[in-house]
This record gives C-alpha cells, sequence and structure tokens, in this order.
C-alpha cells in the first residue's frame, strides 16, 4: 500500500511537531563533558611507555590502526621499533590525544 506524501517529515503532523527522535545528537555520557573522551590519558601514556611496542596505548585509545603499526614495526625490527611507543607514550601525557572517534583524552 503506498501512502501519499503529506509534505511533512519524520512523522510531523499538522502542528509541525516532530513525532521521532533526532538522530544528531551524541550519546549523554554521564560523569563527562560533550566531547570528551572516556578514556584517560594518563592511562594511555602509561600503556604506551610501558607497552608501546605491542601498541598498548593506541589499542586502549581506539586507534587499531596505529596500534597495529606499531606492533608490526616492532616485529619487523626485532624490538628496536619499540622506542616509537615510548615517545609515543611519552608526548600523549605531555601534549594529551584524541580517542578513536576523535575526542581528546580527559585528564
Amino acid at each position: 500500500m503506498i501512502v501519499p506524501s503529506t509534505g511533512y517529515r519524520c512523522g510531523q503532523d499538522e502542528s509541525r511537531s516532530l513525532g521521532c527522535r533526532l538522530m544528531t545528537t551524541p550519546p549523554y555520557q554521564p560523569g563527562y563533558p560533550t566531547g570528551v573522551s572516556d578514556k584517560s590519558k594518563v592511562v594511555a601514556g602509561i600503556l604506551g611507555i610501558v607497552l608501546g611496542g605491542f601498541g598498548a596505548g593506541r589499542f586502549y585509545m581506539g586507534d587499531t590502526k596505529t596500534g597495529v603499526l606499531q606492533l608490526v614495526v616492532t616485529l619487523v625490527t626485532c624490538g628496536l621499533g619499540g622506542i616509537w611507543g615510548v615517545i609515543d607514550g611519552i608526548l600523549i601525557l605531555v601534549n594529551g590525544g584524541v580517542d578513536g572517534q576523535g575526542r581528546p583524552l580527559r585528564d
């Protein structure tokens, strides 16, 4: 059955009120300001320093592509590439960073 269009969108009726939920609002995170990650920069930095060669800090932040790249570089260079993870962890502690969704890490 085809219903003719009335010119209203998303469940609007004649009073122009919306009958559906707007999908543009981000999910609510209790206890955190909107736009701030639920991941900690301290945890990400320490994981980067201690287990940086395995990409643990980047995996924690949700940046799996860089985490896998750190792991591969460490394996290919027989462990010497692990310095990348240590430097990355220090930079995250000093400058902060963003999680996999692009939100800044919380302090």
